[in-house]
């Protein structure tokens, strides 16, 4: 019996065995605080991909030392760190899966603990390996520090950075790259009038907040091959008065397939503190709006934890890729398990595993 599910995804020249991805999870497992893919990034990368999913994106990795979130955070600003990505990538392409890699600079977010860290809340000192961080406007996320509103300069060297972390990326050898402009990390910073206060032509109307975005991804597109496929992750809406709306957000994304976007990462929510409504699925109706009035493909996320439900979601024309994140943390083989739970015909199950499944 086929699935939707199980069905093959074509983007530019890139064509994932299916529709069951792993979304970018931060793992703040680089103890050296180097930026340098460890052992670990191996095993956690190389199971999620031998467990059948069609792409594993890789966790936020900062385009600049200052863009990381926590120092423990993967970089891709040298060749050194390009150099110990490559061999991961080989191997979760040798499992049939995809290998994308997202891009990204935390902004007023950066300089932080990790989320395990005992008893640590705010931002990192500089006595212990912190720095000062950059944002749009010197506005600050709450309980962090004040930081240092970027000027033109600062802004073009951004844009180069992730330039040049996606020529990087190629050469690494991934499959597709992905920028993160959601989360309230720096784009999306620049795109949310809640901490965008800027008067120049980086501020005020969503057009000039969106023109940093716009360049990076100009930028990018313009590095990596033509072939290559350039998603992105938006946070949707802020869930607060004032700030970031669907009807933004639709509006965003008319412009980045204008600039060669294939796919948008439909996210919502933390560049403010917000209530917010959760539960099964709870993002999913963004992904289905911004899929439906624009036409643009999409990928749906948040608490997506069964088979069934992730079906339902293609099945019901809501999104075209589904992003499983939490639970392949508990459960690698989800692909396999889910495969089993649709009796799709052939479960993506490596070989060496075949005794398993019959």
């Amino acid at each position: 019996m086929s699935r939707l599910l199980f069905e093959p995804i074509t983007l530019r020249g890139m064509t994932a065995r299916n529709r069951l991805w792993v979304p970018p999870m931060c793992q703040y497992s680089v103890e050296a605080q180097d930026g340098v893919a460890t052992d670990w990034h191996m095993v956690h990368l190389g199971g999620l991909a031998r467990g059948g999913a069609g792409a594993v994106i890789v966790e936020a990795t900062a385009v600049t030392p200052e863009g990381r979130i926590s120092p423990q955070d993967l970089g891709l600003w040298n060749d050194e760190q390009r150099d110990a990505l490559a061999p991961m990538v080989a191997f979760m392409q040798s499992q049939g899966a995809k290998a994308g890699i997202q891009l990204a600079h935390a902004g007023r977010k950066a300089s932080t603990y990790r989320t395990f860290e005992p008893d640590h809340s705010g931002t990192v000192p500089a006595s212990d390996g912190g720095w000062e961080t950059v944002g749009p406007s010197a506005v600050a996320y709450p309980e962090l520090a004040v930081p240092k509103a970027l000027d033109h300069t600062g802004i073009e060297g951004l844009v180069a950075a992730f330039q040049t972390s996606a020529r990087r990326a190629v050469e690494a050898g991934f499959d597709f790259i992905e920028i993160h402009g959601a989360h309230g990390y720096l784009l999306h910073q620049f795109l949310s009038p809640l901490s965008n206060t800027r008067d120049d032509d980086y501020g005020g109307s969503l057009a000039n907040r969106a023109r940093f975005l716009l360049q990076v991804v100009d930028a990018i597109r313009n590095q990596i091959p033509e072939d290559m496929p350039l998603l992105v992750r938006l946070s949707a809406v802020d869930w607060v008065d004032n700030g970031l709306t669907i009807d933004d957000t639709v509006q965003i994304v008319q412009w980045l397939t204008e600039y060669g976007v294939d796919l948008i990462d439909v996210s919502s929510g933390a560049n403010v503190p917000a209530t917010i409504p959760t539960g099964p699925g709870y993002q999913v109706k963004f992904a289905e709006i911004i899929r439906q009035r624009t036409g643009v493909p999409t990928a749906a996320v948040g608490l997506i934890t069964q088979p069934f439900q992730a079906e339902h979601i293609l099945a019901t024309d809501q999104a075209d890729v589904v992003l499983v994140g939490r639970e392949s943390l508990r459960n690698a083989n989800f692909p396999i398990h889910a495969a089993q739970v649709l009796r799709h015909k052939n479960p993506p199950t490596p070989i060496q595993y075949h005794r398993a499944y019959r």
